[in-house]
């Protein structure tokens, strides 16, 4: 299980934050975000070695794509494609409403159930895929939103329910100033179901973490650390 938590805040200078952990097995081999698909240009993400797919990336456009297991189905499934596919597919858009209306006219049969954050500077949309019909995308309020294997903000989600209330309450990220929000990715305290930084356990823990602001106006950013928050650096993603 991941975690994606979003900040929208029309007419900041700063209108949305996404911060976000990725949780997986520690033996899945995986590279840093960076230019992988030349017939995708402009798009940077990171790449998994077993799908060959990403769980997160950013276009040329400042449109951000995020996608998470739903509950009971982690892993790779016989017969389904990789969830990894479904950022690139929305990362071929111009805007955030577009990438939803394209994952919403797919099969969501092909693949096994998934979240996917959409985000760009005008706001965000959450799209659930149930694993059959059609994907549904819900267009996410101004406020802090938390996404996980389940809705956003669901409080059946030990993890929602733990650290909702602390990002609602933190002092608002800036880019230069993110430490309220890495202080609560870094936390390792909580049983399993709660931690947001997976201590690893069986094979499995958190392997990464994300920062991204996009502007109103001029460049992303998008901080990442090649490891556990509370153990690695961030560094800048679009480093050449």
């Amino acid at each position: 299980m991941c975690t994606v938590t979003i900040l929208i805040r029309p007419g900041h200078a700063w209108p949305l934050i996404l911060a976000a952990n990725r949780d997986e097995r520690l033996d899945r081999a995986w590279d840093p975000p960076a230019a992988w698909w030349p017939d995708r240009p402009g798009t940077i993400a990171g790449r998994d070695h077993s799908g060959g797919g990403t769980w997160m990336g950013i276009n040329a456009f400042g449109v951000v794509a995020a996608v998470l297991n739903r509950q009971g189905s982690l892993g790779p499934a016989p017969g389904k494609r990789s969830r990894g596919e479904l950022p690139l597919i929305a990362l071929d858009h111009r805007t955030a409403a577009d990438a939803a209306r394209a994952i919403t006219e797919l099969d969501a049969g092909q693949w096994r159930g998934f979240n996917l954050v959409l985000a760009d500077a005008s706001g965000a949309v959450f799209v659930r895929g149930a694993g059959h019909g059609h994907p549904r995308a819900v267009p996410l309020p101004p406020g802090v939103h938390m996404v996980t294997a389940h809705d956003p903000n669901d409080p059946e989600s030990p993890r929602v329910a733990r650290h909702l209330g602390r990002f609602r309450q933190a002092a608002a990220p800036e880019p230069g100033d993110w430490q309220a929000w890495t202080d609560i990715l870094s936390d390792r305290s909580g049983d399993a179901g709660e931690q947001i930084n997976v201590v690893p356990r069986a094979g499995f823990g958190t392997v990464c973490s994300s920062l991204v602001a996009l502007p109103a106006a001029g460049k992303p950013v998008w901080l990442f650390a090649a490891g556990p928050p509370n153990r690695a650096v961030f560094h800048s993603a679009f480093r050449a």
